[in-house]
């Protein structure tokens, strides 16, 4: 019966009359548009019939493509899309499996033009808001099969290039059908990314090696897959939450690596560009951690491979320019820091284990040099991103990584010795300059803490030239706020100042307890730094540099008396310091020369200004290697011995003294001669490298001897010493924590009498006490005999309350 109705035309259901009547004899004439009108109507009218019409098409569609008839595929695939278009009912679940099952059929074929047709409906189909949810579809095939058209090699470029774009647009599709419906198989699991970033990197990486030049209809009429597939990656990562970032950063990071593309940087960067443009602002920070343990896991990689994560790590860092790296900003440098450790170990041991086996790679140097200064680079970078508190709590942290003489261990590693600690602590202090660049801090106090200035300047103290040259920059990175570091070079006395535009504002309360806290330090640390053998051209020049912006700075009335001071003692010093080498003693006499001339012009005392203008004139005719001109220079013009310098050419303390003192400044402190202060860290600072060890001793005065003071041999601590003061101190808070328990044990327990009777007791043993010292203090009062008593027996003592005296005496 069933049999001879589908026989029977008249006696077929409506809704397979209806869609048939949509197909045309010829499929050349396309869709029948009043037909598909009319299966519209009956679709929206009945739409409990809208499942059957959808299993009749994907029947009818089936058979066609079997018979290769792919004319009436397409008018099928018309007809499901407008469907699709027009209906939104309950019933529509039923009908998108049937079109699901259509697109599947299509994409399965050979032919490149069903499986385009098969994705445009797709997309189509992606466009639509439901508006009832689906508990049971899958979109697993779609995923492999539009990934698998995005790595197409068909041999035709034309077709290649079609079928791929369609790969991405139906992968761009899923992505929005899926992506906001809680419902559907969570896009974002590691199992459907580890399929379409790689398919999007891979058509994204094809630029490379393509030369476009179309005209601009071209360019107008199609989109490229390159263009395509970075606004797809832009979608898909815009949609990405917080917990989905990891997932969607993973993939690209072993996309890269497969591939070697750390390398070259050049796609690196643009992938990770383009991640940073493309999430959210506040989930910055995940990225910049996923690369941050990226790089640690290849830390025994290449340099090449490492220096291109790094490079990658420093573009992203000025990227997320709002300020905020998250929780992690000190991970992030203790990363690099560590990068620049490993790389300065692998450097000298020429390996990347720790001991030089057979099979171990030799590295190049010069590749380890490059990610040296890739990985200082990408520090600063950061730091510039920070805002001015975060930078100073960057600098601690740094500063504390350092090794400071005399106080911590070297940071190297056994196989490196001395030369590595070297080399690690130049590393970190170039890290440091270039996290001050650029620092203005409006509270000097705040930028240079006593707990970041005090290791810092040890480090003026060291015989290593470079590490000294490094901490002098810093200090003049962070004290110059006005950018007036450059006026200063080259080194030269210049008759008007003006010509140089300094920017001088008036000291801050907190730029004057900076100084009255820490410029005695300051002064000292220059002064030595001055008798330095080992000190060159740089040096000088950096010294005045300081100088000169303490001045700018954070000069005041106090502060320009000890300013003149201390270059009067830098001459002396000049003068007295015959071991010095003859450069360095002029150099000095030059510094000192060129300090003063700024000084009395900043200074503006018409007499001061004379004297230190009729020196330097001296100077030019009698000895002109004294003056900055002829010694800060690259080949200076210093004579074999310094010797029997004239008076006239040095600046007297007492005329300064004398002509400042009428200007209102503090005479009795300006005629006193500078001395720098000797202290324990000057006997500790003269070691070639921060691996010497420091002997700790400790040494005990005797008091035994009134007429002179000895000293006992020092003792040595060893580590048995410190293991028994531990024990005994130890045994100590033990006896104590006891006694303590029992005396609250006794006061909770004990009945009222023991405890007042214990009381009692200890105050009758004061009160004796008391009796004692009062018979010793109390004295009787002299006789007018002079004698105590009559010898017979002992006077009494009479009480101070009791005596009696003059009235001159009492008041």
């Amino acid at each position: 019966m069933y049999g001879v109705c589908g026989c029977c035309g008249a006696l077929r259901p409506r809704y397979k009359r209806l869609v048939d009547n949509i197909f045309p004899e010829d499929p050349e004439d396309g869709l029948v548009k009043a037909n598909m009108e009319k299966l519209t109507f009956y679709a929206l009218s009945a739409p409990e019939k809208l499942d059957r019409i959808g299993a009749y098409l994907s029947e009818r569609l089936s058979r066609d493509v079997a018979r290769h008839r792919y004319g009436y595929v397409c008018i099928a695939m018309e007809a499901l899309d407008q469907l699709l278009m027009a209906c939104h009912c309950q019933s529509i679940n039923l009908f998108v499996e049937s079109f699901l099952t259509m697109v599947r059929k299509l994409l399965e074929a050979d032919k490149p033009n069903l499986q385009i047709l098969g994705t445009n409906s797709f997309v189509k189909f992606a466009n639509i808001e439901e508006d009832t949810a689906s508990y049971h579809r899958s979109y697993d095939f779609f995923v492999s099969r539009f990934s698998e058209m995005c790595h197409s090699s068909y041999e035709d470029p034309d077709i290649r290039t079609k079928i791929r774009m369609a790969g991405i647009r139906g992968l761009q599709g899923v992505v929005r059908k899926t992506v906001n419906d809680e419902l559907q198989a969570n896009i974002w699991d590691p199992q459907h990314m580890d399929k379409i970033v790689p398919s999007l990197l891979f058509n994204l990486q094809q630029e490379e090696g393509i030369e476009r030049s179309p005209s601009p209809e071209t360019e107008k009429e199609k989109e490229s897959p390159v263009d395509l597939t970075e606004r797809c990656f832009r979608e898909l990562l815009g949609r990405a939450a917080y917990g989905n970032i990891k997932n969607a950063v993973k993939p690209v990071l072993m996309h890269l690596d497969n591939h070697s593309l750390w390398e070259s940087k050049t796609f690196a960067v643009r992938c990770f560009k383009i991640i940073m443009y493309s999430i959210q602002s506040q989930h910055s920070h995940l990225v910049i951690q996923q690369l941050l343990g990226h790089l640690d896991a290849n830390s025994k990689n290449s340099a090449r491979v490492r220096a291109g994560i790094v490079e990658v790590i420093s573009e992203a860092a000025v990227i997320e320019a709002s300020g905020s790296i998250g929780p992690t900003v000190l991970e992030v440098f203790n990363t690099l820091l560590k990068q620049l450790r490993l790389s300065v170990d692998y450097e000298l041991i020429g390996t990347y284990d720790s001991f030089a086996n057979m099979g171990s790679k030799v590295i190049k140097v010069h590749e380890e040099r490059q990610l040296q200064e890739s990985v200082i680079k990408t520090i600063g970078s950061f730091a510039n991103t920070l805002p001015t508190y975060q930078r100073s709590e960057v600098m601690l942290f740094i500063i504390g990584k350092i090794p400071v003489p005399g106080m911590y261990p070297a940071l190297g590693s056994a196989n490196t010795g001395v030369e590595g600690s070297r080399m690690i602590q130049i590393m970190l202090l170039k890290s440091l300059l270039q996290v001050t660049a650029g620092f203005q801090s409006t509270n000097i106090l705040t930028a240079l803490p006593t707990s970041f200035l005090d290791p810092l300047l040890s480090f003026t103290l060291m015989e290593d030239a470079e590490i000294r040259l490094l901490v002098l920059d810093i200090l003049i990175s962070i004290i110059d706020r006005h950018d007036n570091r450059q006026k200063f070079s080259p080194v030269r006395i210049i008759s008007d100042i003006s010509v140089l535009k300094l920017k001088v504002d008036k000291c801050s309360r907190q730029d004057n307890l900076f100084m009255k806290k820490h410029s005695q330090r300051l002064y000292r640390h220059i002064y030595l730094a001055c008798k330095e053998e080992s000190s060159v051209q740089r040096h000088f020049e950096s010294l005045y540099t300081l100088l000169g912006l303490i001045c700018v700075e954070l000069a005041n009335e106090e502060v320009v008396v000890d300013l003149i001071r201390l270059a009067l003692a830098l001459q002396d010093l000049a003068l007295t310091e015959e071991a010095l080498p003859v450069y360095n003693r002029c150099a000095v006499h030059a510094l000192s020369a060129v300090y003063l001339s700024l000084i009395s012009q900043l200074t503006t005392v018409p007499t001061f200004c004379q004297h230190v203008h009729e020196v330097i004139e001296s100077r030019k005719k009698l000895v002109p290697f004294l003056l900055p001109e002829d010694v800060l220079i690259e080949s200076s013009k210093i004579p074999e011995k310094l010797e029997n310098v004239e008076v006239e050419v040095l600046f007297v303390q007492a005329k300064i003294a004398e002509m400042l003192g009428g200007s209102g400044y503090n005479t009795e402190r300006l005629t006193t001669p500078y001395i720098p202060q000797i202290t324990d860290e000057d006997r500790l600072s003269k070691r070639k490298s921060i691996g010497d060890t420091v002997s700790l001793q400790l040494e005990m005065e005797s008091r035994n001897s009134p007429e002179k003071e000895q000293r006992s041999t020092a003792e040595q601590i060893t580590f048995e010493t410190l293991k028994q003061a531990i024990v005994d101190s130890v045994n100590v808070e033990e006896l104590e924590r006891e006694r303590r328990r029992q005396v609250v044990e006794r006061f909770q327990t004990a009945p009222f009498e023991e405890i007042a009777a214990h009381c009692g007791a200890r105050a009758s043993l004061l009160q004796s006490k008391l009796n004692q010292i009062f018979e010793i203090t109390i004295r009787p009062p002299p006789s007018p005999s002079g004698s105590v008593g009559n010898g017979h027996g002992r006077s009494r003592s009479i009480p101070v309350y009791e005596m009696k005296f003059p009235d001159l005496c009492v008041y």
